[in-house]
């Protein structure tokens, strides 16, 4: 087969890749993907899954970057290094991991031991995310931050964590929570480390602006912050408190948003060490942003700003705040974890099929003696559009097939003649879509032809398990083929997954100046086509539901190395059926059981002979082992 060929720089820049790869990501020349996590190492992701599918491996396939996690760890800590010596900041920094994020054990291991040179710590939200984060080997100075409402369960875990000689320190979520870690402490004999989430004015912006502000879900008012001061000093526990903590939501577009929610918090912080309150830390939250279209703007998908110039705004700041009220300068605490984690991880999902408005030929259908008149003027249009008339042809036909259908309803119109009608009307839509291509305004009413004649690409994959973000909040993300990309694509395509919902699919795609409706993509060829979904290392993995029982998938952990080569250095397989079945409360046992005494009372009916019984029981055993998704497609 014939194809065209394709510039791999093309390729690049149709896919967006050199804008939202943070470096991670290229196109190479013979048109593949490569991670390159440290110059000099690269991997292309079409071997690493032509290798997993040789041993035997299955698709849907979650391809791991350890590299990559432990390059996102050195970044953000050396970009506050190189603010603070550029801007000869007093303080210090450390990051902190807020493990809500992804608290997978690959993900949460390896940015631990990347974090011991930087004391990156860990943020626990749950009593299960501290039994976690307790049991990983942290530098010693590395933070680990409870957040979240607490029972006295978890303020004893957290108390226990200092005891073993662990940096814990309580984040007061709510006033009253300050009661119970003073009575929890005294009957432990411990004494805690506490910090207070304070209600910033200030708000974020993006999806998860409500999120900050005066209405926020956690975190205490002025008044109340003054109450705890007021508490602890009357406790003789005023050194306890060691951090403020605020935090205006996720994803912050608008560096402009961080800059002024950084100043309030570092007002606040000069207050009360004014007051005599001698916090250590001031922890400036979370909201490091992902640039998922690759547009550097303030959409919901970008971000306006470069980490570096994230870490040099944040220094800046509370370096000019606490200059000029003549107070020590913090130690600097911020919790990213959507920027540590996205890029590590990309879902590849093998495309099993391809449907769609365009697949049909109207001729295979032959008109027949006795044809309806809507079926000839519909063709009459076929054959009259021209750059003249394609409106008003377009329109004639919009008002033919709706007439069309009407009549089918009444009885008036055969399902033979129906169905060429239909294709007919598809091919008048392809020729006006043709015809309009290269026009330089195109009609408002025509401007969704380009997603009414897309192909539907069927993925083997499930949306709301792998992409529950892309579902529920319209989150974007990167999507390429992994192959083929120094050949010209030339089918405009929505993708679908296996799911039996209508909401499996994905029809938004990223764009440098918009939201696309369709994505370029290859015309099958007979071989294996597989599709990148990328930057989905954050939240993803967690937020996943079984909708269909479709479970989790299997993946690779994957190590580039020089020369364009990679080692798998461990294959993690998905859920099979029989832990799904059982989540929903079914036993194994029980429904192995039932069956048996179906196929029993079956075979003693004459409905399975002895052979067919055997071969049922087998199957069903074999399904129940067996991958969620589909296999020998």
């Amino acid at each position: 087969m014939n194809h065209t060929r394709y510039p791999s720089a093309d390729a690049a820049e149709l896919y967006g890749v050199p804008y939202w790869s943070s470096g991670y990501f290229r196109v190479t020349e013979d048109g593949k993907i490569q991670v390159t996590p440290e110059p000099g190492l690269s991997a292309t992701l079409q071997d690493v899954v032509d290798e997993l599918v040789a041993r035997g491996e299955s698709l849907p396939l979650l391809l791991r970057f350890p590299q990559v996690l432990s390059g996102r760890v050195r970044q953000l800590s050396e970009a506050f290094r190189t603010a603070i010596r550029e801007y000869g900041y007093a303080g210090s920094y450390q990051g902190v991991y807020p493990i809500k994020v992804n608290q997978r054990r690959m993900v949460v291991e390896t940015i631990a031991e990347a974090g011991q040179t930087y004391a990156t710590g860990l943020e626990a939200g749950s009593k299960a995310e501290l039994a976690l984060c307790l049991a990983q080997d942290l530098h010693p100075e590395a933070l680990l931050c409870c957040n979240g409402f607490k029972d006295d369960g978890f303020v004893k875990l957290a108390l226990w964590g200092r005891k073993m000689g662990k940096n814990v320190v309580i984040t007061l979520e709510k006033l009253s929570e300050l009661d119970r870690v003073l009575r929890v402490s005294k009957e432990l004999g411990v004494r805690p480390a506490v910090g207070v989430r304070f209600k910033l004015h200030a708000r974020g912006s993006g999806q998860w602006e409500e999120s900050g502000g005066d209405q926020a879900k956690f975190g205490l008012n002025a008044s109340e912050l003054l109450q705890v001061v007021a508490r602890l000093r009357e406790e003789g526990m005023l050194d306890a408190l060691v951090m403020l903590h605020c935090h205006i939501g996720s994803q912050i577009t608008d560096i402009r948003r961080i800059k002024v929610a950084v100043r309030e918090a570092t007002q606040t912080y000069v207050n009360l060490v004014q007051g005599g309150v001698e916090l250590k830390y001031l922890n400036v939250g979370g909201g490091l942003g992902v640039d998922y279209d690759g547009s550097k703007t303030t959409f919901y998908a970008s971000m306006n700003y470069t980490l570096s110039e994230y870490a040099s705004d944040v220094v800046y700041t509370i370096q000019e705040v606490c200059k000029k009220a003549e107070v020590k300068e913090p130690t600097i605490v911020s919790e990213s974890g959507r920027a540590l984690t996205a890029h590590h991880a990309v879902l590849v999902v093998p495309v099993i099929d391809v449907t769609g408005p365009t697949r049909q030929q109207p001729l295979t259908l032959e008109a027949r003696p006795d044809q309806h008149q809507i079926v000839a003027d519909l063709e009459g249009l076929l054959n009259d559009i021209t750059l003249r008339n394609y409106r008003e042809v377009y329109n004639d036909a919009v008002a033919d097939k709706e007439t069309l259908h009407n009549l089918f309803d009444l009885g008036y119109l055969s399902l033979h003649d129906r169905a060429r009608g239909e294709a007919i009307f598809n091919s008048i839509l392809q020729k006006v879509a043709r015809l309009v291509q290269g026009l330089p305004y195109v009609p408002d009413e025509l401007e969704d032809l380009p997603k009414v004649l897309a192909d539907k690409y069927i993925c083997n994959f499930s949306l709301f398990q792998s992409l529950p973000d892309n579902w529920a909040i319209q989150t974007l993300f990167p999507i390429t083929p992994l192959a083929r990309l120094n050949e010209k694509p030339t089918r405009q395509a929505t993708l679908v997954d296996i799911t039996c919902d209508s909401d499996g699919k994905i029809d938004k795609f990223i764009d440098l100046r918009d939201v696309k409706s369709t994505l370029l993509l290859h015309e099958p060829d007979g071989r294996p086509y597989y599709l990148g979904i990328f930057l989905m290392g954050a939240y993803q993995d967690v937020l996943g539901s079984a909708h269909n029982l479709f479970g989790r998938v299997n993946e690779a952990h994957v190590v580039a190395l020089p020369g364009g080569k990679h080692r798998i250095e461990l294959f993690v397989r998905g859920q099979k059926a029989r832990k799904l079945i059982e989540n929903m409360g079914y036993e194994e046992e029980m429904l192995r059981e039932s069956i048996g005494q179906q196929v029993a009372r079956a075979a003693a009916a004459g409905r399975l002979s002895p052979e067919e019984a055997s071969e049922l029981g087998e199957t069903y055993s074999e399904e129940l082992l067996g991958y969620t998704y589909l296999e020998e497609l």
